[in-house]
């Protein structure tokens, strides 16, 4: 016999919300056995900061080049390493 979903409730704001679903399992609340893999394929990618030591003429050379396509050093950095890597 299926089990009987509880209905969820109405939420007055978001952190009412949050306190709700901290203390209740979504179990009960909803049929996890018909849910549906979705993808945000505009979602920004997470990114993870690194330090990278490089010579003080070499990221000199590096701002310059960002100014004049008047661009963050650390953007052009990404850039050309996405277009070296892909």
């Amino acid at each position: 016999m299926p089990k009987k979903l509880k209905q969820v409730p109405k939420f007055a704001n978001e952190s009412q919300e949050r306190s709700f679903w901290e203390s209740h399992d979504t179990a009960d609340y909803f049929d996890l056995s018909k849910a549906a893999r979705v993808r945000f394929p505009n979602l920004k990618p997470s990114t993870t900061a690194i330090s990278l030591r490089l010579p003080v003429s070499l990221l000199e050379q590096i701002k310059i080049a960002a100014n004049k396509r008047d661009v963050p050093y650390q953007s052009l950095i990404k850039m050309w390493l996405a277009e070296k890597v892909g």
